[in-house]
């Protein structure tokens, strides 16, 4: 096996992803963050889609670092607001301001999102989370994954639990909502684990040519 496939980044700074990539994907690789590499300048997620954004990321880590690099990109998809937040779930609200928590810009995403489906009644909340992975080498893309988890958007935040749109978003097969679940009921359903699933198979074909 080359040196380059042993080392794979994942272009997060957040430990929990690179935990999840990491008891997820394992294999003979050593699971590298955006924070044990060079500085490197921000990639902008600009891109039209979910897939766009994770696609551009991927490319972008792996040249400037010359590592294999997975990226996600992830979000909420509500059918009665035509697809918002969509890819720009984090910022729907507007763009996060010096000092601000992520729980609160997380509690005006939800509040607007549920402002715009006032009215509007149970069966026509439908809504998925969406999570693209990609996997690049600096010359090109490798693996590309999508993965879904299906539900309905509430009419009130209920759950402590989660981050994001997690207290807004009911999964009708477990009657509760995303905020309601324990780590590992989450991690078996979710967007993210879907996508991570998809990819290992993949992944372990490469890594073992």
């Amino acid at each position: 096996m080359c040196e380059e496939r042993r080392r794979i980044l994942v272009a997060t700074t957040n430990p929990g992803k690179i935990a999840e990539m990491r008891a997820m994907l394992g294999g003979d690789v050593r699971w590298l963050g955006l924070a044990d590499v060079e500085e490197i300048a921000e990639i902008a997620e600009d891109g039209a889609t979910f897939a766009e954004n994770a696609r551009k990321k991927a490319l972008g880590y792996a040249k400037a670092t010359g590592l294999w690099t997975i990226a996600d990109d992830s979000g909420l998809v509500v059918d009665a607001l035509d697809g918002a937040p969509g890819v720009i779930s984090a910022r729907f609200s507007g763009e996060k301001l010096e000092g601000d928590e992520r729980t609160l810009i997380d509690h005006r995403n939800i509040a607007k999102v549920l402002e715009l489906l006032e009215g509007i009644p149970e069966n026509k909340r439908t809504a998925r989370f969406v999570c693209r992975l990609c996997l690049a080498r600096p010359e090109n893309v490798l693996i590309e994954t999508e993965g879904t988890l299906e539900g309905l958007i509430t009419t009130v935040e209920i759950g402590e639990d989660g981050f994001g749109y997690d207290p807004i978003f009911f999964v009708p097969g477990l009657n509760k909502t995303v905020a309601q679940l324990a780590s590992k009921e989450k991690n078996a359903i979710s967007h993210r684990g879907n996508a991570i699933r998809k990819l290992q198979p993949l992944l372990t074909e490469l890594i073992t040519r």
